[in-house]
């Protein structure tokens, strides 16, 4: 079946161009006079959303892609209204009811699809950067099978738990970067206005200052005067940081060496793992295939040391060895996301158990954060007091040196 671009008038009188999946030219036309649309111009296409000015407006609009809010909702709303209405009428719907602008033009895009007879993972894949590999993997397992409506709410399932995980990491880091920021603004200011302001007040005295007092002096008279080379540093460094981490084996060697900190490293690798396996879960659910759904959840983790140890267990698996095997073989992934990947293939039941372990880890990353944050709220406060400390004492030193050389 051929792909075919067209120009139409409707009903209304409104130009509308799009693409059509059918065998011929004629079988084109004939679907689109059923629709009661006129046809202008009608010719073969690539399938790619169309791209050129409208005769009428002469204007085309840039559309970006869904966030991961936009999609989540998107989702949801979708698993919920094609339990009760047709996938066309569903996007409709969703097409009209949503707000932003350059949403409902995606969801319009993917309807268009949809209308022209295409499925619906294939009008997703119009717009790649809204839905990814993933995505619409899951959706097309659902649409072969015959169960979308299912394999939509465990998608809106899996994205809304995502959600929430990520809801939580931003939640723990806030606080603590808020605090720190802080903390950071209250000894800067110290040292450029109030250090300066007290050490013009010693310069006549004719003694020599405590140890303290001038290192502090000396700390501050850098910060006043060379605040500029401070910064260009700072951001010379991040900027070679950030050119380094492109080439792949630093990057590698990187990620390797994050994942060996003490505690830091452990709460990244449990949340890594967490995620691959709920996902995974919902596609062995989804009647996924196995091999499938590891290539495409392997490009969807961040850390470049856990995506080789995926693409590890992809070839293991493709030369015929089993899923837990081969994460035993990595050495990377949480004991107890292994022991229970091995006893749902040994019972049939890998999706439950998957499952079951992403529960888990994600339970042990909540307590954990917590843990976390209550111990480093009253250390960065304990930080801060005993700097502000240092530089208090340091200005009162040369105060008591004084009041004693009065009081001889």
């Amino acid at each position: 079946m051929a792909d075919f671009d067209y120009l139409v008038i409707d009903t209304a009188g409104a130009e509308r161009r799009g693409h059509i999946a059918a065998d011929s030219i004629d079988a084109a036309r004939i679907a689109l006079d059923r629709r009661k649309l006129y046809v202008v111009r009608i010719e073969p296409g690539s399938g790619a959303p169309p791209r050129g000015k409208p005769l009428v407006t002469g204007l085309s609009f840039r559309r970006n892609k869904m966030s991961v809010k936009d999609l989540t909702l998107f989702t949801r709303q979708l698993a919920t209204l094609n339990q009760v209405s047709p996938l066309e009428e569903s996007l409709r719907t969703i097409t009209r009811q949503t707000e932003q602008e350059r949403v409902r033009a995606i969801v319009a895009t993917v309807h268009s699809g949809v209308m022209e007879g295409r499925r619906l993972a294939e009008a997703m894949g119009r717009e790649p950067k809204s839905f990814p590999p993933l995505y619409r993997a899951m959706v097309s397992a659902g649409e072969r099978s015959g169960s979308l409506p299912i394999i939509l709410e465990r998608l809106s399932i899996l994205l809304e738990r995502q959600a929430e995980i990520n809801g939580k990491v931003i939640t723990t880091l806030a606080y603590p970067a808020v605090l720190s920021l802080v903390a950071t603004a209250v000894v800067t200011a110290l040292m450029a206005f109030v250090v300066p302001q007290v050490v013009e007040q010693f310069d006549t005295v004719g003694q020599e200052l405590p140890l303290l007092t001038r290192l502090v002096i000396g700390l501050s008279a850098f910060l006043v005067g060379y605040w500029w080379v401070m910064l260009l540093g700072i951001a010379a460094a991040g900027l070679l940081g950030w050119q380094s981490l492109k080439q792949p084996s630093i990057r590698l060697a990187f990620d390797t060496r994050l994942l060996r900190i003490p505690l830091l490293g452990r709460l990244i690798r449990d949340l890594h793992a967490a995620r691959m396996a709920r996902t995974l879960s919902t596609m062995v659910a989804s009647r996924l295939p196995l091999l499938e759904g590891l290539t495409l959840t392997a490009g969807t983790i961040h850390n470049r040391r856990l995506r080789a140890a995926s693409d590890e267990i992809v070839d293991a698996i493709r030369g015929g060895g089993s899923l837990s095997a081969a994460m035993r073989r990595t050495s990377v992934f949480p004991p107890l996301l292994t022991y229970l990947a091995a006893s749902g293939e040994a019972a049939g039941r890998l999706d439950e158990m998957l499952e079951k372990a992403a529960d888990y880890l994600e339970r042990e990353f909540d307590r954990f954060t917590a843990t976390a944050l209550s111990l480093l709220e009253p250390a960065i406060i304990v930080l801060m007091g005993g700097i502000v400390a240092t530089i208090v004492l340091a200005i009162l030193l040369p105060i008591l040196q004084l009041n004693t050389l009065a009081g001889q």
